[in-house]
């Protein structure tokens, strides 16, 4: 089994760097059977994205803090027999396409979350289109997530947005700090669903765009939709089910 590492810059991430590709080798991303990712949530995710075009698999190994997509270290176990035995999960993710103010355009995809940020002290004031029905004329806002079941968890969740079963086939859409209309909380949408953000007078109100660790800013208009053309296969071990996991978020204290 050809394995690639991909490896944040942590001395404990390098360590096991270091002893692992002594192990087992470690090849480019392109000959590799299976990217493995060796640090946080953060590293995974970059290793997702690296691993997408390649239509490579993803086995992430927890050396940072939270690590909710990846599977724990374990010292003494063979590491291609973990991958051999790990149960597949695959993502299709967001595709966010912007169109700055200066008329330019923007493509980029989102595993977590797309993300819409105001850039100044000014709210932001956001048109809400919902396969082309305006769902808000105007969100006065710092912001606006649309959320995947395996982003749920993140941003989303620490703003008071909805955890979704990955079996679910939902994206959650959810405001942040919402001022108008204020009691307005959000919505679950189909992934089928493809949704328009268009920013209110950009100029004086600027909002940045963000897909996953990708900014753009001055966006003038956000298209959001689940990209059936892309997709990236996670491997968990056994024990380590993500359906159970996103579930038992939602009884945590």
């Amino acid at each position: 089994m050809k394995l690639h590492f991909h490896t944040a810059q942590t001395e404990a991430a390098q360590t096991v760097h270091k002893d692992f590709s002594k192990r087992y080798g470690d090849v480019s991303p392109e000959r590799a059977d299976v990217i493995v990712a060796l640090g946080g949530d953060g590293s995974m995710l970059h290793a997702i994205h690296e691993a997408i075009p390649l239509g490579k698999p993803v086995f992430g190994i927890n050396k940072g803090s939270v690590g909710f997509l990846l599977n724990e270290y374990r010292e003494k176990d063979e590491l291609p027999e973990r991958i051999e035995r790990a149960h597949p999960v695959t993502l299709h993710p967001l595709h966010v396409r912007v169109r700055t103010i200066d008329g330019k355009i923007h493509d980029a995809l989102a595993v977590n979350e797309a993300s819409m940020l105001r850039e100044t002290r000014q709210a932001a004031k956001l048109r809400v289109t919902v396969d082309g029905i305006v769902r808000l004329e105007e969100l006065v806002c710092d912001g606006i997530i649309v959320a995947t079941p395996a982003g749920s968890t993140a941003y989303n969740l620490s703003v008071q947005g909805p955890i979704i079963p990955l079996s679910a086939e939902l994206l959650a859409l959810t405001p942040i700090s919402a001022f108008r209309p204020r009691r307005w909380r959000g919505a679950l949408l189909p992934q089928s669903s493809r949704i328009n953000i268009r920013i209110e007078e950009p100029e004086k109100r600027p909002v940045s765009a963000v897909a996953d660790f990708t900014e753009i800013r001055d966006a003038a208009e956000v298209d959001v939709w689940q990209d059936k053309n892309a997709k990236v296969a996670l491997l968990f071990d056994p024990e380590m089910n993500l359906d159970e996991r996103i579930l038992k978020e939602q009884f945590l204290p």
